[in-house]
């Protein structure tokens, strides 16, 4: 080995499987588990609330809003805890067995609800125990989900070349797990019960928590608290400081049920939180840093800002899009009736297609030197998305009846599935790459803040979507708000893209040379 190599190659992990850290499979098996119950799970919700529950389509999309925005929040709390006490693996552990609890829960949903003339009667107590869940779910999902992005980004040296294929082979985990659950949490939930449907997701999540304490022979002690002593010290209630963190855990999950219940408050929270984060970790980088870390840090905090516009757009999946195909589209497909929960799975079936051809054309690209940057990446998947509302919402409108040609389903899941490929595994390698080791945990958790300001704002856009109805038809969305919204959507996004490739040489200038 060249000494040239071994420089690339230094502070990575040693032991190797398949060319790449023995310790990626671990948590490649750990985070396709905890996908497949949380993608599992998410893509019934939105139905389960509409169908079962009788929510309007709005209420439905606002309440998964605001329970996809906390999961995405909650790991700004979990990557703070992880850096300054518990390290990764307690962090991962915690998280998961909270994830387990969650999953559980959710298999418990009470009696269906129904309409006493024009008045929708549910039972409250098996509402709040489906927020509970959602809360549990959240919370683990915090402790858990930036902490593993990080002990992947800990198994790679900062100038390993390996490194943004480790990630796209990370996020490939997370596409399978979905791939795997929307094509059987989705059957199990429509066709025999939403209970045994949310229940599967839990069990997913069991084999998740299972796969990672199995495995930590093979993280080389890289998960762990950087100072292990200070978890032993007293807190001001008299524990521990490790178990007092369990506890505030259990405190999370109470006021995340509360969250739950205030779906308006929780997007202020969110947009609030997200630019707080944002100052604050300016403030370190101008008063902690040297020029070129605090430039890196700069050009991270815009592209972790300007992501929230792409989720916004993305996990329309999740709800307009998936009332749409139940609503709307033809599920009849080469002869097989495609439930519209399993619609979902286009985009991770689309994902194990083509990350690996992209994963080799960005490579290609490198060898002769046009590969687009990582800003110029994020302004790509601006435009491609946009573009793709544009043209989902005018083939909609060519066809005025509710049997629309499945294609058209196809083709926008392409479309955001080649954006999400130029955006998401880039972005969690950016801020590995951008952020200074102290605070890499806080960054990753800010960027799963924007995410989650993202995720909100697309339970927003959708609740727009719903139709005036009231009572049973409640549920039906208004196709003529839907085709206007994705048409503005689409354009917004487009602007954003132009903004984001006007900006890219600076942004470039202001890496240093990180690519």
């Amino acid at each position: 080995m060249s000494e040239t190599t071994e420089d690339l190659y230094a502070g990575s992990q040693e032991r190797n499987l398949m060319g790449h850290p023995i310790g990626l499979a671990i948590c490649f098996l750990t985070e396709m588990w905890e996908r497949f119950s949380y993608y599992g799970m998410r893509t019934i919700l939105v139905l389960y609330l509409v169908k079962y529950h009788l929510y309007s389509a709005g209420e439905a999309s606002m309440i998964y809003g605001a329970y996809a925005g906390l999961v995405y929040m909650m790991p700004i709390i979990g990557g703070y805890m992880a850096d300054r006490y518990l390290g990764s693996r307690k962090a991962v552990t915690y998280g998961a067995i909270l994830l387990v609890a969650g999953h559980g829960l959710m298999g418990f949903h009470g009696p269906a609800s129904f309409m006493d003339g024009d008045t929708v009667v549910r039972n409250d107590l098996y509402i709040n125990i489906f927020f509970l869940a959602l809360a549990l779910i959240i919370t683990g999902v915090g402790f858990l989900k930036a902490n593993i992005s990080t002990i992947v980004g800990a198994l790679y040296g900062k100038n390993d070349p390996r490194r943004d294929g480790g990630f796209s082979i990370f996020y490939m985990g997370i596409n399978l797990g979905s791939l795997f659950s929307t094509a059987l949490v989705g059957y199990v939930g429509e066709t025999y019960g939403w209970n045994y449907g949310f229940g599967l997701a839990g069990i997913g999540m069991l084999f998740g928590l299972l796969v990672f304490l199995w495995g930590q022979r093979y993280l080389d002690g890289r998960a762990e608290p950087t100072n292990p002593a200070i978890l032993k010290e007293k807190s001001p209630i008299g524990l521990n400081k490790e178990y007092t963190i369990y506890l505030f855990g259990l405190v999370l999950v109470a006021v995340s049920w509360v969250l739950m219940q205030y779906q308006t408050f929780v997007g202020s929270l969110l947009g609030v939180s997200g630019f707080v984060m944002i100052g604050i970790i300016l403030v370190y980088a101008f008063t902690q840093c040297d020029t070129i870390e605090r430039n890196r840090i700069m050009v991270a905090c815009f592209l972790i800002a300007i992501q929230s516009v792409f989720w916004a757009l993305f996990e329309q999946q999740a709800a307009s899009l998936t009332l749409l195909a139940d609503q709307q589209f033809d599920l009849n497909v080469l002869g097989m009736n495609v439930l519209a929960s399993q619609v979902q799975l286009l985009n991770a079936l689309f994902i194990v297609m083509l990350a690996p051809v992209m994963a080799w054309l960005w490579v290609a690209l490198a060898k002769k030197r046009i590969e687009p940057s990582t800003p110029g990446k994020f302004g790509l998947a601006m435009l491609l998305i946009g573009l793709g509302y544009m043209v989902f919402a005018w083939g909609m409108g060519l066809d005025d009846s509710t049997n629309k040609s499945f294609m058209w389903l196809v083709f926008i899941y392409l479309s955001l599935t080649v954006a999400e490929l130029c955006l998401s595994p880039v972005g969690l390698s950016m801020v590995t790459k951008l952020s200074v080791t102290k605070i890499v945990g806080m960054m990753m958790g800010t960027w799963f803040l924007f995410t989650a300001l993202g995720n909100y704002v697309a339970g927003w856009i959708s609740s727009l979507t719903g139709s005036s109805a009231h009572g049973a038809d409640s549920g039906q969305l208004d196709i003529g708000a839907t085709i206007s919204v994705y048409n503005d959507i689409g354009l917004i996004s487009i602007g954003v893209g132009v903004f984001i490739l006007v900006m890219t040489p600076l942004l470039k200038k202001g890496m240093h040379g990180v690519h």
